[in-house]
Order: structure tokens, then C-alpha cells, then sequence
């Protein structure tokens, strides 16, 4: 099967059913089916072929699910971008994938089009730029013609399973994204591993709170392909508010809700959340980032609902444990392996470590990514012998259940999204006063990581704090941004020159902890 078959086979089961409500409109499933074959059949007529690449720009709104469904259905590959991204971040991927059309949405609320605007002038394979707008864009394709005028019958695309569905664009230490190619039998794959939990395995009768971006693969194939292929019910919340997040829940009786770990640190500090019926919930899930033990603790006092977290990344589509697969859940642990998934603690040598100790995590299985796109060389150095090398450091209990300790990296993860300090610390070393910079991470409560840059600035010349966060800020995306700035004489290095991270570590966290 294919993701878009799947839509098709619960539309047949299910058409009258509610698939998505969003502001309290609701979608049944043969709405969506016929709109997602709507946008199949405009790209299509736009010349998009089988193998092609169609960029998705869009916040959690129900055009980003219709859109990414109809782009499949034209045998399309999607690929979706963080809306925070700024023009130079949406131009690299739009050229880096070769993107034949650019789907996008426009209001003045939603004004992220206008970096895809900026950066659609310079990709040369780019031939349609269609934006769902009230007014008329110049230069593009309005979606209401485009899509609204297209026939909803499904198209004649034959799709394989081992077609690429998804290049899903992640951070590793190059400085640039790498495109993770996710095939159709990859992303389900994950799926069926997920429904032979019982926790996890979403049912018909099933209500899904859903506010992690779908662009983000946890929220896009564990949130919304999950739900679909058992033809649960959506609430898709467009932007996460924590006290109408928990009206929602409430009002709509919500039964799966997955989250991240700033979500739940809000609402553990919410005074009143004991006043929200949130007994509809029976399976809470946490994801994308690291949950502090503390903030799990809090957040399951105070609304008396478990929270299950896990591990994977975007090159495993994404689960790769989860504290459902296990008998019991273990604060501080991402749980067993899933079904279907191996893994294996090793050493630099690559040989099998015993419980206990840490060393490198790896894994395989039928969710694993095909490699990275156009990057042969990225793809030898994490795919070995069907095996990937996550990059992430982790410990085994003698029960089985796995510990991420550390990355081997210097990969930071801010609210689930990955950054790259070679590519923050480009950013600096743009600013005409700064002559040498560092980026490091430090604990956040709230983020789980946030940025730090020791700054050595040029002799002579001045700058404050915010005015290095400023500069950043109109450079690149703002979770990507340093949030403190340490002025420094220098860097520490090693003989050869090299910064010494570890230590700029230590010294985030001591400078953070003594409130400096």
C-alpha cells in the first residue's frame, strides 16, 4: 500500500465520518479524499511527474494535510519546510530537493509566504508557486483556480511502496540539512509498528489532539498517517495556547494527544489545569525532545494522566522506542524497542556493548530511511550494513529499556528541532564586529536545549547582547537563534586550534546556573 491508497481504503470504510476539525469546522474523510485528489490532479496539470519533488510550506491547517496527500497521489515526493524558515533556509532546500512546485498559504497572520516568495526567485527547477490566499499573489498560481478547479477523481499515477514519499530535511554537523528520503513503505512501516501497540494503535472511535507541526515527521506520520489509517478523528490545532489547548481537549473529548516537552512544562504551571475534565485521554505521548523527569512528574500530578515518552528521528520515520512497548513506563527512559525495530549499543569499534554501558545507538528495521538525498558519501558515513548509526549516545537496563545519554554530535535539539552550530555560528561570524564565535548548548527547562554563542569580538570594534541576538534573528529561524550571548577574549582550543565544546559546555551551564 501507499499513503495514498491509505487515505482512499478509509474514505471507502469511513466517508461519513469527521477526519479533521479545526476552529470547529469539521472535514469528513470523503471530503478529504476528493480534496486531496484535487490537489493531485493540479499538480499534474502544472506538469509535476512521478519522482518529482513538491515543497510544502504550510502551518498546521487542514491545506497541509489535502496538500500533502495530493502531492503522493501525483507520485510526487513531498518536502516539507519549517514555516519558520527564512528566505536563504527555504531557497537551500528548494534547490538541494529540485523542487517542481511550491505549495504555500498567505494572510497577514500567516505571513511566512513571503520567504517563499523571496526564495522561489532563485530556484531555477521551480515551475509553480501556488498559494492559498484571499487576494490575488503576484506571480503565482492562486490555489482556488488551481485546486478548486481541478477534477476530484482520483489519478491514474501508479505508485510503488518503495517510491520516496517524504525527503524530511534534518541537521547533522555539516552545517547544511540533509534531506532524509522516507519511502512510502518506510513511513508505513512505522505505522504498523505502532498499531501492535495497544497504547499506541489508534482506533476508529479515536480522538486526536494534534498540535506539533506537521511538518515536523513525529507530528506527520505518528499524529496524522496513524490517525488516517484507522480513521481516527483530528484536532488540529493550528497554534498552541495552553489554556485553549485544554478547552479542546475537554471540549472535544480527546483521546490520543501527543506532545512535546515545552507543552508540557506550560501546562505544569498552569494553576487551574485541575479544573479541565481531561479524563477522556487514555494515552499521552511525548516526543521530539527530551522530557525532564521533573516536568513529567508535575504534569501527570496535576491532571493525573501517565505520559509514555520515546526515541527516533527523522531517518527512522520517526519511532524507534516508546515506554508502550514495555510492561511498565520508566521516568528518565525512552522505553523498549518497538516491534520490528533492532537495536544495539556499540562501541567505536562497532561491536555490541553489555547493559550498562554507554556507547553509540543504532538501529534497523523496515522504517528506516533509503539514505540521504543526493549525499551518497552522508549516507555510507549513517547507514551501515542496513544498520543506522543515530549519533546519539544511549545505555540498556538489564530490562531492556534504553537511556539517551549524550550525542556524539554537537547536533542541538531546541523544542524538538535540530540545530547546527557550524551553521549559527556562519551566522556571527557575518556580523561585522564579531572575529570569532562558538555555539554550545545549555539546559532549558522550557526547550529542553537552548542556543549560547561565545562572541570574541574584533578588536576596536563594540556590541551588545541584543544586538548579536537581532542580527541572528533576521538571518536565520528564530529557535535556531542564541538566546545569550558570553563575551569572551577567546576561545579555549586544543593544539591544533580546534574549539573544545565540552568545555564552552560547562561553562554555559555554570554561567546559566549561577544566573549570570
Amino acid at each position: 500500500m501507499d499513503l495514498g491508497r491509505m487515505l482512499a481504503q478509509t474514505a471507502e470504510r469511513f466517508p461519513d465520518k469527521t477526519a479533521i476539525i479545526f476552529r470547529d469546522h469539521q472535514t469528513n474523510y470523503s471530503e478529504f479524499d476528493q480534496r486531496a485528489n484535487q490537489v493531485a490532479n493540479a499538480l499534474i496539470a502544472q506538469g509535476v511527474e512521478p519522482g518529482d519533488r513538491v515543497a510544502l510550506f504550510m502551518h498546521n491547517i487542514p491545506l497541509f494535510m489535502e496538500a500533502y496527500y495530493g502531492i503522493v497521489r501525483a507520485g510526487a515526493s513531498v518536502v516539507p519546510m519549517n514555516v519558520l524558515y527564512k528566505p536563504g533556509e527555504v531557497e537551500y532546500i528548494l534547490k538541494d530537493s529540485g523542487a517542481k512546485a511550491l505549495l504555500t498559504f498567505a494572510t497577514p497572520a500567516a505571513p511566512y509566504y513571503m520567504s517563499a516568495l523571496a526564495a522561489a526567485v532563485n530556484a531555477p527547477d521551480l515551475r509553480a508557486v501556488i498559494v492559498a490566499a484571499p487576494e490575488p499573489v503576484p506571480n503565482t498560481l492562486s490555489w482556488a483556480e488551481a485546486v478548486g478547479g481541478a477534477a476530484s477523481d482520483a489519478p491514474n499515477v501508479e505508485i510503488h511502496p518503495e517510491q520516496v514519499a517524504v525527503i524530511s530535511y534534518t541537521s547533522g554537523t555539516t552545517g547544511r540539512p540533509k534531506g532524509a528520503m522516507l519511502s512510502h513503505r518506510n513511513l508505513l512501516s512505522n505505522c504498523e509498528q505502532c498499531m501492535m501497540l495497544p497504547a499506541i494503535a489508534v482506533r476508529p472511535d479515536d480522538v486526536v489532539w494534534l498540535a506539533l507541526p506537521l511538518f515536523h515527521i513525529y507530528a506527520m506520520n505518528v499524529g496524522m498517517n496513524l490517525s488516517v489509517l484507522n480513521g481516527g478523528t483530528m484536532v488540529l490545532i493550528e497554534r498552541f495556547e495552553p489554556a485553549s489547548s485544554l478547552d479542546a481537549i475537554q471540549k472535544h473529548k480527546c483521546t490520543v494527544l501527543y506532545g512535546a516537552p515545552p507543552m508540557f512544562v506550560v501546562w505544569s504551571q498552569v494553576p487551574n489545569i485541575q479544573d479541565y475534565d481531561l479524563t477522556s485521554l487514555r494515552y499521552v505521548a511525548s516526543g521530539a525532545a527530551a522530557l525532564p523527569v521533573k516536568i513529567m512528574e508535575a504534569f501527570q500530578g496535576l491532571s493525573g494522566v501517565p505520559i509514555s515518552e520515546g526515541y527516533g528521528l527523522s531517518e527512522s520515520s520517526p519511532v524507534l522506542t516508546s515506554n508502550a512497548a514495555g510492561p511498565i513506563t520508566k521516568a528518565g527512559t525512552v522505553g523498549p524497542a518497538i516491534p520490528g525495530v533492532e537495536i544495539k549499543i556499540v562501541d567505536e569499534a562497532g561491536a555490541e556493548l553489555p547493559h550498562g554501558q554507554m556507547g553509540e545507538l543504532i538501529a534497523r528495521g523496515p522504517n528506516i530511511m533509503m539514505g540521504y538525498w543526493r549525499q551518497p558519501e552522508a549516507t555510507a558515513e549513517t547507514l551501515k550494513d542496513g544498520w543506522l548509526h543515530t549519533g546519539d549516545l544511549a545505555t540498556q537496563d538489564d530490562d531492556n529499556y534504553f537511556s539517551i545519554v549524550d550525542r556524539k554530535k554537537d547536533m542541538i535539539v531546541v523544542s524538538g528541532y535540530n540545530v547546527y552550530p557550524r551553521e549559527v555560528e556562519e551566522t556571527l561570524f557575518r556580523h561585522p564586529a564579531v572575529a570569532e564565535a562558538a555555539v554550545v548548548q545549555y539546559p532549558d527547562p522550557y526547550q529542553g536545549e537552548s542556543v549560547m554563542a561565545f562572541v570574541v569580538l574584533k578588536q576596536g570594534e563594540s556590541a551588545s547582547e541584543q544586538d548579536i541576538i537581532d542580527f541572528c534573528r533576521s538571518q536565520i529561524a528564530v529557535f535556531k537563534c542564541p538566546r545569550k550571548i558570553a563575551f569572551v577574549d577567546a576561545l579555549p582550543k586544543n593544539n591544533t586550534g580546534k574549539v573544545l565544546r565540552r568545555e564552552l559546555r560547562d561553562q554555559a551551564e555554570q554561567m546559566v546556573g549561577s544566573g549570570a
